[in-house]
């Protein structure tokens, strides 16, 4: 990239390090640049270190930069965690009157709250006084920048003020640095883009599907799903509900489903322990319903803020007992809302549980994306009842055995026809039974949905040259980093390609294959410590991966981390 500029904003919980990252990513943005933007905060509402880290350029960016052109210190500890990752020729922005940042860097002290103190009345507008000096640094349009400062704070009182208050740190910053930096930001495009972050895009594609239920208890990475739709809730005409915990979340969803409605629950890995039991009520009763569980770093309470790719294999096994389920692993903001359509669609077709699998890391990143193209969302709603009404409606069979697995699905009170539904095997019009004959078919019915779905998941993505060398294998919010990794791989002496999975089960088999028919060394890049993945990999197709890269510290898989890690392995 010709333009490839990397800020962070540090500072203590309570201090705007969110909303002044946000502003600088939408100013960067209005530019027409590709942004990624990632948080990292403490499991506290005050206190703890925050930070906030933006990547611009003039090509398609997709992972955080380790390396920092812009630290933005809003305390002393910013200063002394980060101040090594500013490059040799980067600039660390601090508040003169109250942080010191010693010999070797490249500094701008400016009076940041003394400043917003003089100009907004308010001292915790120093985080924007921050910006606009910033924004100076890397030659960034004041007027334009004051147009996105009002924006995000609105027009009211505090929205004039923050403004005046980003100007002044604009003009302070070109007045007193003695330090340039050579990565400037103009114009790259007049197109324009959306800046969303993965639980909103899942959010929007509920909604572009026809979700009209979300039931869910707030749990860290997952709870701004349920607020985002319930913000629309009025508009759009749909029921969000917070019960007392996660087992009557997913309970209830699984009962609105059954009267007909698209439904959903969201939550994270402890919450999903809770809902083991309603997945499998779900799998017995054929109730087509969506479960997200976006991962953080278990076990127990783990790190509820940080991210991991932990919970595959609870994934593919939650409940007891077999039946068939879909379980989708977006990798970017654009797959997070049109994995989330096909989910609901998979759900209604085939009558089953569909899992969507993120993590803290997707969730929270806000990334730039063209806008959806809603005339492409198709609303699937499988076979029902009204596509072919039974003659006699005391015939009607909701578990008809067929040779596909999936039977006619009625609603109650649609029609004269009875559903019922039966949490204990029971035979095809729904009534409990305990004979072997008929258990076993009804086990063999659900099991032949399988043989349909394999049909419907797509095979991994590919990218990179063909015989390289070395295949990189990932899955989920891992994609940017590692297509980062093959795009500059050549320049470290390595010849690297990538295969990467975002529909996870039932596996592609046939189609991982092929991908990997060509592969000479394969390493699974993966967030978590024992390369779940690679078993699965191992498992159904019988590939044994050559090695693995693995991160489990909480935070998310980047470029630099990769590349380091791989050239170990290859020396």
């Amino acid at each position: 990239m010709a333009v490839d500029i990397n800020i962070m904003v540090g500072g203590e919980a309570g201090q705007g390090v969110q909303a002044a990252g946000f502003i600088i990513a939408k100013a960067l943005a209005r530019y027409g640049l590709s942004v990624f933007a990632d948080q990292d905060y403490e499991s506290r509402v005050r206190g703890g270190h925050n930070f906030f880290r933006i990547r611009a350029g003039d090509g398609k960016v997709g992972a955080i930069s380790e390396e920092v052109d812009i630290l933005l210190a809003l305390d002393q500890l910013s200063v002394d965690l980060h101040k090594g990752e500013v490059s040799s020729d980067g600039v660390i922005i601090f508040d003169s009157d109250k942080t010191n940042v010693g010999p070797g860097k490249r500094a701008l002290g400016l009076p940041l709250e003394r400043t917003a103190i003089e100009t907004a009345k308010n001292k915790q507008s120093a985080n924007t006084v921050a910006l606009g000096a910033a924004m100076a640094v890397i030659g960034y349009d004041v007027a334009a920048l004051k147009s996105v400062v009002l924006d995000y704070f609105g027009t009211g009182e505090s929205g004039p003020a923050n403004a005046d208050a980003a100007a002044r740190g604009y003009e302070a910053s070109r007045a007193g640095s003695r330090w340039g930096i050579a990565k400037q930001a103009s114009p790259a495009s007049a197109q324009k883009r959306m800046m969303l972050n993965g639980n909103e895009a899942i959010a929007v594609g509920a909604l572009a599907a026809g979700c009209k239920f979300v039931s869910a208890y707030p749990m860290t990475p997952s709870t701004t799903i349920m607020e985002y739709m319930a913000g629309k809730a009025d508009e759009l005409g749909i029921v969000v509900v917070q019960p007392e915990d996660e087992i009557s979340a997913i309970n209830m969803i699984i009962g609105a489903a059954y009267a007909g409605v698209r439904s959903m629950t969201a939550t994270s890995g402890g919450g999903f322990c809770l809902m083991v039991e309603g997945l499998g009520l779900a799998g017995m009763t054929e109730t087509p319903i969506v479960v997200l569980n976006a991962q953080r770093a278990g076990p127990a309470i783990g790190l509820p803020t940080r991210t991991e790719q932990g919970d595959l294999l609870f994934a593919l096994h939650a409940s007891h007992g077999d039946f068939p389920r879909v379980v989708l692993a977006p990798a970017n903001v654009e797959d997070a809302f049109w994995l989330t359509v096909k989910a609901f669609n998979l759900a209604d077709e085939y009558q089953v549980p569909v899992i969507v699998l993120t993590d803290q890391y997707l969730a929270s990143s806000y990334a730039t994306a063209e806008g959806f193209d809603l005339s492409k969302v198709q609303i699937k709603r499988g076979q029902l009842l009204s596509e072919g009404d039974p003659s006699k409606p005391e015939h009607y069979k909701r578990y008809e055995i067929t040779a596909s697995g999936i039977s006619p699905r009625a609603f109650p009170m649609q029609s004269a026809a009875p559903v019922v539904a039966d949490s204990d095997e029971h035979n095809e019009e729904g009534h409990m039974i305990e004979d072997a004959e008929t258990r076993a078919a009804m086990m063999m019915k659900r099991q032949r949905k399988l043989e349909g779905l394999k049909k419907e998941i797509s095979g991994p993505r590919t990218h990179g040259p063909p015989q390289a060398d070395i295949t990189l294998v990932g899955w989920g919010s891992t994609l940017g980093a590692l297509r980062e990794v093959v795009d500059t791989a050549a320049q470290h002496g390595l010849s690297v390609n990538l295969v990467h999975f975002a529909e996870i089960w039932p596996f592609p088999t046939e189609a991982a294959n092929m991908a990997l028919r060509g592969a000479r060394r394969t390493f699974a890049v993966e967030g978590n410590p024992t390369a779940q993945f690679a078993r699965v990999l191992r498992t159904e197709m019988g590939h044994q991966v050559s090695g693995a890269i693995l991160k489990f510290d909480g935070r998310p898989l980047t470029p630099a981390y990769i590349l380091a890690q791989l050239r170990k392995e290859v020396a």
